[in-house]
């Protein structure tokens, strides 16, 4: 794995930390694979929430696809 494309995604995800951490919960980037899927765990109170999918797709996937062309998809691995 490149870790210029893992730094790059690791700052999206730290920039995007404190609106999770304000409800209790967070994110950390676990593996970015060789097809460009970024792998993340969803944290505390993200992890059991029920609106956690649309975090997940609507806020971290987008930001991230945004900012990073180059990945394809968000998988939440926890």
């Amino acid at each position: 794995m490149n870790q210029e494309l893992f730094e790059k995604v690791e700052n999206v995800l730290k920039n995007l930390r404190p609106y999770l951490q304000i409800d209790g919960g967070d994110v950390e980037l676990v593996e970015i694979t060789d097809d460009f899927i970024v792998k993340v765990k969803l944290l505390g109170a993200c992890y059991a929430c029920p609106l956690n999918l649309m975090t997940l797709r609507a806020g971290i996937e987008r930001k991230i696809m945004k900012e990073i062309p180059l990945i394809k998809r968000l998988e939440n691995v926890g």
